[in-house]
């Protein structure tokens, strides 16, 4: 087996190629947009790469033939947020081989000590976790847009090599026709005069955009010890590139007497078009299939991206004032489903909400870490604001 670095354009479309030969045939497999992934290792487009690198490899046999894949990368002040400093691992595919899935892991964890690293996640995404995080484990359905896909072997691959689990990831999936606990419902009502609600227009984007990173900050920097902070420029080269995609009225956000306070982003699932697109390239002919596609009724189902709620208010009951009014959206949008995800096991609260809700859990990703020191043991994420989160939190009601 042969391991080479990517440095090239024939290496780049190698690191692409390498999962669409092998989910060749399996009927759940989602190409992503050869862009996506371009974007990711691109630092004109990456700010991480302001503070950090980032590496790719492809795998092959003695044949010649691509039989995987993986990336690494840190970044200087993401990495000192941890106990000690780690780096992450991403983008991983391989065949059923542990040597071969060895000598990947083997050269992510050799060039993350060469920059001082001590630890290493995976898999995880050089940038925020909203997509291309976690290996999937329980669910082997067509993934929701920005959800990992991966076979059932790959956790044998990661767990023989050492990893180990750091947090579990949970994604809720609800049936948008069925109703929901009447008890949430009544509360919800009974509060929703209280606050004001708005959904984004691009006609306004500015202020909208602002809102978004005004709650993001206040609800991250209070609820995670590694978050980096959201820049307007950041959300709105990604909301540019999203436009074509997205839906103005999923996107909504809670105001008491004009100040921002909650906020849901809701984004179409494209995935049940790209699915029907199937390389991930944004040739003409994929264009023109996309819009026919979206302006055909194909996209019934909705992914939750991101839910925010400012500490303050976390037991207002605005959480059920956003979520019933965002459904109502969806459902004027002809959408059916609700893939809500994802959450991780330490976020009590928002599990909680969900199965009072009665809203299943229908997927599991694992973020797992590994130690480069052997005696030094891996402990599972716990989030430093959790206690701080519950009281705040509270038992409010959910709808």
């Amino acid at each position: 087996m042969k391991l080479i670095e990517v440095t090239d354009k024939n290496t780049s479309k190698a690191f692409l190629q390498v999962p669409k030969i092998l989910y060749r045939g399996d009927a759940n497999y989602v190409c992503p947009l050869d862009r996506e992934i371009n974007d990711v290792f691109n630092p004109l487009e990456n700010r991480l790469f302001n503070n950090g690198a980032a590496i790719r490899w492809v795998l092959k046999d003695d044949a010649g033939k691509l039989i995987g894949r993986v990336a690494a990368f840190y970044n200087l002040q993401k990495s000192a947020q941890n106990e000690q400093p780690t780096g992450g691992l991403g983008f991983f595919e391989c065949i059923n081989d542990q040597q071969a899935a060895n000598m990947l892991f083997d050269a992510c964890k050799s060039w993350l000590k060469s920059k001082g690293m001590e630890a290493m996640d995976g898999p995880i995404t050089f940038g925020e976790n909203l997509t291309f995080w976690g290996l999937l484990v329980d669910g082997y359905t067509l993934p929701a847009y920005g959800m990992p896909y991966n076979y059932p072997y790959y956790r044998n691959l990661f767990e023989t090599y050492g990893f180990k689990t750091y947090f579990e990831q949970f994604s809720y999936e609800t049936d948008l026709a069925k109703p929901f606990p009447e008890r949430q419902v009544k509360f919800t009502m009974h509060i929703k005069d209280k606050f004001q609600t708005e959904h984004f227009s691009f006609q306004n984007k500015e202020k909208y955009l602002q809102d978004i990173c005004t709650i993001y900050n206040k609800v991250w920097e209070d609820f995670h010890e590694d978050y980096t902070p959201l820049e307007y420029d950041e959300i709105e080269k990604m909301m540019k590139k999203a436009r074509v995609i997205l839906n103005e009225e999923f996107i909504w956000f809670v105001y008491d007497q004009g100040k921002p306070v909650a906020l849901v982003i809701v984004f179409p699932d494209v995935n049940q078009i790209l699915k029907k697109m199937g390389n991930g390239k944004l040739t003409l002919w994929n264009i023109l299939k996309f819009f026919y596609y979206k302006n055909t009724g194909t996209i019934t189902r909705a992914r939750q991206l991101l839910t925010a709620v400012t500490p303050e208010y976390q037991r207002s009951g605005v959480t059920g004032v956003l979520f019933l009014t965002m459904v109502d959206a969806l459902k004027r949008n002809k959408i059916k489903t609700l893939d809500m995800s994802w959450v991780g096991d330490y976020n009590t609260t928002v599990n909680k909400i969900y199965r009072l809700l009665g809203i299943p859990v229908v997927k599991t990703h694992i973020t797992f870490r590994i130690m480069f020191d052997p005696t030094k043991e891996v402990n599972r994420f716990t989030n430093v604001h959790t206690e701080k989160h519950k009281r705040l939190a509270g038992d409010e009601p959910a709808a």
